[in-house]
């Protein structure tokens, strides 16, 4: 009895991830970062209301370079995801199935969401002088 050859299913090493697919990946990760980030602001919230040795040590973490790298993460997640969401709810309206249109919203997406995580870290910093 000879076995036959199958193809065998793509896989990671073969597959070229479509554009689509990544974004996709990327709004599920960016939510997961939401829920972490949100985590940390209720504790820097909860450290303001505790009194200011505690409040004192959430802000001295969140001043170190690994707590703004973590803030740029999270404010680039939120924009990210707010981005996307809007392409979604274009979608839930019928909007933007055709694959030149899907592409074209996808770097749209990209593109405003780095676009607003500098506008929001520059007038941050131009609030505080």
């Amino acid at each position: 009895m000879s076995h036959a050859q199958r193809p065998l299913s793509p896989h990671l090493q073969i597959y070229k991830p479509q554009l689509t697919t990544v974004l996709s990946i990327v709004h599920r990760a960016t939510g997961i970062a939401l829920a972490a980030g949100t985590i940390l602001l209720v504790w820097w919230l909860l450290a303001a209301a505790i009194g200011p040795d505690a409040f004192a040590t959430a802000q001295a973490f969140w001043f170190s370079w690994i707590g703004r790298l973590m803030l740029f993460g999270w404010t680039w997640s939120l924009m990210y995801h707010l981005c996307n969401g809007l392409r979604h709810l274009a979608w839930d309206a019928g909007w933007g199935f055709e694959l030149k249109q899907a592409y074209l919203s996808g770097w749209i997406v990209v593109t405003a969401s780095v676009v607003l995580t500098v506008v929001a870290w520059v007038a941050g910093y131009a609030v505080r002088g």
